[in-house]
């Protein structure tokens, strides 16, 4: 420090912050958001602390600065975060005669209250399912009152708000044998699953819709409310996605048959609720066969991946595709490829 000017030291102070909170927010996965919900919090932030050490390296490497061993050493200890941050080999894209294709999309009730300036979302988002024409369709924030048409697809899903009339939505070219839904306490979020038949083999889905802390993600409009405020409403959020997950859980553990987990989770591959998912069953399809940020959700300012395909480790992820090029929700879609080994 004694070797930099004054503007360097600030630069340096500054990395030395964010190399901190990465560092903590390694540890963040294994703490529950019942015991530390300010805490978890950060885990949202972990995108923007990797993309900034990374800067940091880059800047104080091009100086040929000892400074640049700091922000290094923290992105080394956490090597498995860049991987579900961005993925630098290209999609994995496998032809299979087994292949089995999965769409998860949050479709915002179909622009219902006209987030964007498009009238034809709901028209447009047929037109891309009719396109893309996956096997399994799990759709989230799917207004019921106003069906999308799908032909050769069986289909199942749940209400949850009588007004409105929005909740999750499975579709399957495949034989729906068994269904149902997981009610979430005090919310209008929560989960349902399909057992489907292919071939020899069952196969439960299920199709996951996370508390959200319905926190404006637009920068403007969280610089008017105060940073405590914000922390109590995501930490609370966060507790309550616990205790969805436990729920979860306990219901996947009676299910004897190989699994896909899909849907929105709010919340990134760096918190407490996706390790919790995933456990040591599953594998993130995106970091198997996908390429680039991955981003889920449309915050401009870094990428979020908040969209998830989790499958069980007996498959054969065999691709993965995010969407986001295609401006119909606040949410992109994805699609992943697997077949059964």
């Amino acid at each position: 420090m004694k070797k930099l000017k004054f503007f360097g030291k600030i630069m340096f102070l500054v990395n030395s912050l964010a190399a901190f909170l990465l560092l903590i927010s390694y540890i963040l996965p294994y703490v529950p958001p019942k015991n530390f919900a300010t805490l978890s919090v950060l885990s949202l932030g972990v995108p923007l602390l990797l993309l900034l050490n990374i800067l940091f390296f880059v800047y104080w490497l091009l100086q040929v600065k000892k400074q640049m061993l700091l922000s290094l050493i923290v992105l080394l200890l956490g090597w498995s975060y860049l991987g579900s941050l961005y993925k630098f080999s290209s999609s994995k894209q496998i032809e299979d005669t087994n292949n089995i294709s999965l769409l998860s999309f949050n479709v915002r009730l179909f622009n219902m209250y006209s987030w964007l300036p498009s009238k034809t979302v709901k028209a447009d988002i047929e037109a891309f399912i009719k396109r893309e024409q996956p096997d399994i369709i799990c759709l989230q924030e799917y207004r019921t009152k106003d069906p999308i048409e799908l032909e050769g697809y069986y289909g199942y899903n749940t209400t949850f708000n009588n007004a409105i009339k929005r909740g999750q939505a499975l579709f399957s070219k495949f034989p729906i044998v068994n269904s149902g839904s997981l009610e979430f306490t005090n919310t209008s979020n929560n989960a349902i699953f399909v057992d489907v038949v292919r071939a020899k083999d069952t196969i439960r889905i299920y199709n996951l819709h996370l508390q959200s802390s319905g926190v404006n993600t637009d920068v403007d409009e969280l610089k008017k409310g105060s940073s405590e405020q914000l922390f109590k409403q995501v930490g609370t959020t966060f507790k309550a996605q616990q205790q969805q997950v436990e729920l979860f859980l306990a219901h996947k553990a009676k299910s004897p048959y190989k699994t896909i987990v899909t849907g929105d989770f709010n919340n990134t591959a760096y918190s407490y609720v996706y390790r919790e998912i995933k456990g040591n069953d599953l594998v993130d399809t995106f970091e198997e066969a996908g390429n680039g940020f991955g981003k889920t959700y449309d915050f401009k300012y870094f990428p979020l991946r908040i969209d998830f395909i989790l499958a069980d480790k007996r498959f054969s992820i065999n691709g993965f595709k995010t969407y986001n090029g295609l401006k119909l929700s606040d949410h992109y879609p994805i699609k992943a490829t697997l077949s059964l080994e």
